[in-house]
């Protein structure tokens, strides 16, 4: 996969999907999705080796991009923040995978849909919340 690129305006104002370049997958996540995205999946690899929460929390928000994690730092960090980035916060224990994909892929479209008004998507095994 072709490294991808992007232009940054240098805002950070909050805008909704449009304004969001891509998803960027955090470590002990599958490096790939079984199901379309409306945004580009850029791989960590592109953040660095093994790079700090910190190092991808910059690159993330040089880029404009989204964080899926379960790591509860980024969403505690975006409680104080405003987007760029945005998160994704799967609050969900270890599944198979696929069953990850599977319950992942339902979900999908309800967090692409609060991605465009919340800057924090909690995705739990039986609900979707977002948060401003």
């Amino acid at each position: 996969m072709p490294r991808l690129r992007f232009e940054i305006d240098g805002e950070s104002l909050f805008r909704g999907l449009a304004e969001m370049n891509g998803f960027l997958l955090d470590q002990n996540l599958p490096s790939r999705i079984d199901f379309s995205l409306r945004l580009p999946l850029v791989p960590l690899s592109d953040v660095g080796s093994a790079p700090t929460d910190s190092e991808v929390w910059s690159f993330a928000r040089k880029y404009r991009l989204v964080i899926v994690s379960k790591d509860a730092d980024f969403s505690e960090r975006i409680i104080i923040s405003t987007p760029p980035p945005w998160v994704v916060h799967l609050r969900f224990g270890n599944l198979r995978r696929s069953e990850f994909h599977s319950r992942l892929a339902r979900a999908w479209p309800q967090v692409e849909a609060l991605l465009k008004s919340h800057k924090l998507i909690n995705v739990y095994l039986d609900r979707v919340e977002g948060i401003h």
